[in-house]
């Protein structure tokens, strides 16, 4: 007990940043897919890549035939992916905590396949794969 006692501020350190470590984990929603999965699906077809960021971040730059919808608008556009309900669909934003937000109101709204980009268009681009504007 006096071990704990005389080393409350390293014992707190310990615990502050295990749980920074841990935080992040608890966030993440939904499905995950990485960038190489992220090519296969594409890559084979009947797929949809949904980018939830703004009009201004779409410009950018953004995966090749993928559609913008932002974020704030998602749930009165629904009507605009309705065919794609059966289909994949990867959603995209800049680093992967919007889409997992996204990925939860598709799911809700009765989406069977729906994954997120981890680590978002950051990640893609930082692996070098495609992108136009």
């Amino acid at each position: 007990m006096k071990f704990l006692i005389d080393n409350i501020f390293v014992l707190g350190l310990v615990i502050l940043s295990g749980g920074a470590l841990i935080f992040p984990l608890l966030q993440r929603r939904g499905s995950k897919v990485t960038t190489l999965q992220a090519t296969q699906l594409i890559n084979q077809g009947k797929t949809l890549v949904l980018d939830v960021r703004d009009a201004e971040g779409f410009s950018a730059g953004h995966l090749i035939d993928s559609k913008n919808i932002p974020l704030k608008d998602l749930t009165t556009r629904l009507v605009e992916i309705e065919k794609f309900k059966a289909k994949n669909v990867i959603v995209v934003c800049q680093t992967g905590t919007q889409a997992s937000k996204a990925t939860a109101q598709l799911t809700k709204a009765g989406f069977a396949q729906v994954y997120s980009l981890d680590g978002g268009i950051a990640s893609w681009q930082t692996q070098g794969l495609p992108t136009i504007k």
